[in-house]
């Protein structure tokens, strides 16, 4: 009786010797429980997690974003910070940065004198009106050409629905850690079609974002964080009517 006892014990031993890869070992064969302390996602399939990271993101009061995002042959690098009624931040395109304000349906755009010359040489007049706009918050018309583009980089909703998208068949790439954080990373056709670091500790928020095709990394933090958001004050603002200057 004994002896077979021992005998089990000693093909358990062995079994889990065999599985044992790396830090990572089956639970009950001695070694750590990869999920303990855990929200659970890491257990779920990856469709699961993404719907999970999908809802949580949705659901959340407030974010910041930073990193690149490229579209449209263009590279952005954006440092924003989003909540349902608005947000705010800066962006970078083509060596020329602004920042954003958006509160309610009012959007605001602010930027130096070269942002609103082309960063060329102009008629005198129009350098004139760029020295006056430069550091000044110009409220950008919803009927202008701008406005809607502006826009989505403040759109909580859009930004994240148009980012939050892995393409291709999902799987996932082992456990990661960002900003302290334990991860799980999920990938589109292995990591071509985009990978999503999803974190395992507290909600499960997204972390790190790598897009398809190179197009752009992109840090999530501060998840439920509020901000305010307040309109300029008058002597630093500047209403164009209908339409903005061109630059």
């Amino acid at each position: 009786m004994r002896r077979g006892r021992f005998r089990r014990k000693a093909l358990v031993g062995a079994v889990c010797a065999l599985v044992m890869t790396g830090t990572t070992a089956l639970t009950g064969c001695g070694g750590e429980d990869p999920d303990a302390g855990t929200n659970g996602v890491g257990k779920l399939p990856p469709d699961r997690i993404q719907a999970r990271t999908r809802a949580a993101a949705d659901g959340a009061a407030a974010v910041r974003l930073a990193g690149s995002v490229t579209a449209g042959g263009r590279t952005y690098k954006l440092d924003m910070r989003l909540k349902k009624d608005g947000g705010t931040g800066s962006v970078t395109a083509e060596g020329a940065t602004f920042q954003l304000l958006r509160i309610g349906e009012e959007l605001y755009l602010m930027a130096d004198a070269g942002f609103w010359t082309g960063g060329a040489e102009g008629e005198e007049s129009d350098t004139a009106a760029a020295e006056k706009l430069n550091g000044k918050y110009v409220k950008v018309p919803e009927g202008d050409p701008s406005y809607e583009k502006f826009t989505g980089f403040t759109d909580k909703a859009v930004l994240l629905d148009g980012l939050l998208t892995l393409h291709g068949t999902l799987s996932t790439d082992g456990r990661h850690e960002q900003a302290g954080l334990r991860t799980i990373r999920i990938t589109g056709d292995k990591g071509a079609g985009g990978t999503l670091d999803v974190s395992l500790e507290g909600t499960a928020y997204p972390m790190l974002l790598s897009r398809a095709g190179g197009a752009g990394t992109l840090i999530f933090s501060d998840w439920g964080k509020d901000f305010p958001l307040e309109e300029p004050a008058e002597d630093e603002t500047v209403d164009y009517g209908k339409q903005l200057p061109a630059s």
